[in-house]
């Protein structure tokens, strides 16, 4: 929502991440070292410089799926489940997040020239694939400056890149995703088969009570995945479902969320399911969160905290020693859905320039006294550093 930042931040989901510090840059052989200080919410800039998401707008196609420059925060989230042709499980996470430092780009000084390094979009991007067999977890991160074309985003034809992680739209109007690492790859193709599922209120999902407090936000679900995972030097071809998120926005959370659990499942009869629990300190779940029903079609039934019974039934303690949910049982009464589920494996924690849980899920239940399964991803944020100093901070 962003894995995914915006609730993520939210997400942001997000949903969905918040980053509170990035690392230095390595720029390109011979160029200058670059030293970046990056807090997802806070801002040298004044008040309403930048957009906020504070009404329902139109979102058109294919103008939203690219950049939106006058909001802050903006990120494309894509998560999937995955098989080959024997049968073994992978889970994959591919994220880019694009943070304006600036409102506008900054102004050359008589002494500076109009370099092509000077920008005020700052990118990064997380890509993660869990080999469900192996129980081994393989997270990657990168940052750039938008400069001289090394990452970026383009709506027509949609186009997100940092260096050669990147989805690209192809002539037939599939995608094309990919991304390499030394010890792991991932080459997919994805078909559109849905419309984009605009969440909340026709694209406006708001995290808070607060004017501001919300995003613009879509998803794509449902979209037939085939390519290759690789593993070391062992490539696997593989065939499974992908989930998208976009969502942009400048100061989406509201002061006192400590983080949020954010759900999205992908079932057997084609349905899908997405919810965002945002936390309190005291663990309690804010009225503004939200849910959504797809069904088939691509119709979707809006879900809302007193739709929704969430019961954590484990936890796991991670390496770097966080706790965090592990099993949950769901109770949706409006949808006649009860479902039960897990991690396809306990440690899918990123300990990057942030920390937290996103990982590939399974799930089995009832829906109208019929059996149901579902695979797809889950994001746990807060647990260990809490985003409650950032959402104060507006």
């Amino acid at each position: 929502m962003l894995k995914r930042l915006q609730i993520w931040i939210m997400a942001g989901t997000l949903l969905s991440l918040v980053l509170l510090t990035i690392p230095p840059i390595t720029p390109p052989a011979g160029a200058s070292p670059v030293q970046a200080t990056v807090e997802w919410q806070s801002s040298d800039a004044p008040p309403g410089a930048f957009r906020k998401a504070d009404r329902p707008l139109p979102l058109t196609f294919p103008e939203d799926f690219g950049p939106h420059l006058g909001f802050q925060t903006e990120w494309w989230y894509y998560t999937g489940n995955l098989e080959s042709e024997t049968g073994r499980p992978f889970g994959y996470q591919l994220t880019w997040f694009r943070r304006a430092l600036t409102p506008r780009e900054p102004a050359a000084s008589p002494d500076q020239s109009n370099s092509s390094w000077r920008s005020n979009q700052f990118y990064f991007s997380h890509f993660t694939i869990s080999d469900i067999e192996a129980q081994e977890f393989y997270p990657h991160e990168r940052f750039s400056r938008d400069a001289v074309q090394l990452v970026g985003a383009t709506a027509n034809p949609y186009h997100v890149w940092l260096q050669d992680w990147e989805i690209t739209e192809t002539p037939d109007h599939t995608l094309h995703l990919q991304a390499e690492a030394e010890d792991v790859g991932l080459q997919l193709t994805l078909e559109q088969t849905l419309p984009p599922i605009l969440q909340g209120d026709r694209g406006y999902s708001v995290k808070g009570p607060e004017p501001g407090s919300a995003s613009y936000y879509y998803s794509q679900v449902q979209q037939p995945s085939t390519g290759t995972v690789r593993i070391g030097e062992q490539i696997y071809p593989v065939e499974g479902l992908s989930w998208t998120d976009h969502e942009y926005s400048t100061s989406a959370l509201s002061p006192g969320t400590a983080g949020w659990d954010w759900f999205s499942l992908q079932f057997d009869d084609r349905t899908a399911l997405m919810i965002y629990c945002l936390r309190q300190e005291d663990g309690q779940i804010l009225p503004v969160s939200r849910g959504s029903y797809i069904d088939a079609q691509g119709d979707l039934i809006p879900i809302f905290p007193e739709d929704w019974h969430i019961d954590v039934k484990d936890q796991w303690r991670s390496p770097a020693g966080t706790q965090y949910p592990s099993r949950w049982r769901i109770q949706i009464p409006k949808l006649a859905l009860t479902l039960e589920g897990q991690p396809m494996m306990a440690n899918q924690e990123l300990n990057v320039s942030t920390t937290y849980w996103e990982g590939a899920v399974q799930f089995t239940g009832q829906h109208h006294d019929q059996a149901v399964t579902a695979k797809g991803y889950v994001e746990l944020t807060g647990y260990q550093d809490k985003l409650t100093p950032l959402s104060s901070r507006r």
